[in-house]
């Protein structure tokens, strides 16, 4: 991917070696080799309960084994030194990127765009959704706005997921950038308004919607990046798939506890993740990605 001509937004908090490295862990969340493990308390199981809830994820799952078998937690180590500044870099420019795509689609719809802010933290940080640590995974936070991002997730994206490359981490912050869209035009209002009321298979399902539209505007914003600044380049556009093809539900499920249960998916599967974002790289414009309605997913 052709990221380093590009400009870097000022929109970065950096609150990396702010952060604490106890405390509890996802339960189930394998790594690579080498890595340091925490086990799960009682303070947090209720904290994973609480973001899992928050975040629409399905407490159940991660507490059952979805993420993995055992109730330890296994934390890739923060990059440093020259990886860390590189990396840092990276996700700078890729939100820089981002920027400018929906500052032209909104631009196009006649309403301004509002850039969010990136916290890139190690270990735990605190947000105004609450308090989460590494293992909770990327997340945005609607009630500051803000995207979450340790960079240490990277590695297991790479190493764990088996999806490594520069376009396959660009996806998952343009997927996080896909949710402050969502907030921005009032849909994440609209489907917790009916998440709340609906019983618990259906608000996993309308999850679903909303994740997968996620997906769908990573590929909008992949579409008009590389229209305007022809930043793919041969593979990036697999490396997006394979990444989005690695976190569906059916896939999590099956590798964490040998077997799937549809009516648990928050997510989607993979196979729909991969849809989605294509299709949002294929259409290029937020019109493509009707999830909330469409009868096929």
């Amino acid at each position: 991917m052709r990221w380093r001509d590009g400009r870097r937004s000022d929109n970065i908090e950096d609150q990396t070696g702010m952060g604490s490295s106890g405390g509890f862990g996802m339960p189930g969340r394998m790594g690579p080799p080498g890595v340091r493990r925490a086990g799960v308390g009682g303070i947090g199981f209720i904290i994973v309960v609480v973001i899992a809830l928050y975040l629409g994820v399905d407490p159940t799952e991660l507490l059952q084994g979805n993420l993995g078998g055992d109730q330890t937690a296994y934390l890739p180590q923060a990059p440093t030194g020259a990886q860390e500044a590189e990396l840092k870099d990276f996700v700078s420019a890729i939100l820089a990127e981002t920027e400018d795509t929906w500052g032209e689609q909104f631009r196009l719809m006649g309403r301004t765009y509002e850039d969010p802010k990136l916290v890139l933290f190690s270990g735990a940080v605190q947000s105004a959704c609450g308090f989460a640590e590494s293992a909770v995974g990327p997340f945005y936070c609607p009630g500051d706005r803000k995207v979450y991002l340790d960079l240490s997730f990277f590695q297991e994206l790479a190493d764990r997921f088996q999806a490594p490359g520069d376009f396959a981490q660009a996806y998952v912050i343009a997927h996080e950038i896909g949710h402050h869209v969502q907030n921005l035009l009032g849909i994440m209002d609209k489907v917790d308004a009916a998440r709340g009321s609906a019983g618990t298979t259906q608000a996993n399902a309308l999850s679903v919607r909303l994740e997968l539209q996620a997906d769908c505007f990573a590929g909008v914003w992949a579409h008009n990046t590389d229209r305007t600044r022809h930043v793919l380049e041969a593979g990036d556009l697999e490396e997006g798939l394979q990444a989005a093809a690695a976190v569906g539900d059916d896939r999590l499920q099956q590798e964490g506890q040998g077997y799937v249960v549809p009516d648990s998916f928050t997510h989607g599967t993979s196979a729909q993740r991969v849809r989605w974002f294509r299709r949002g790289f294929d259409g290029g414009q937020i019109a493509a990605c009707d999830t909330l309605t469409t009868d096929e997913l």
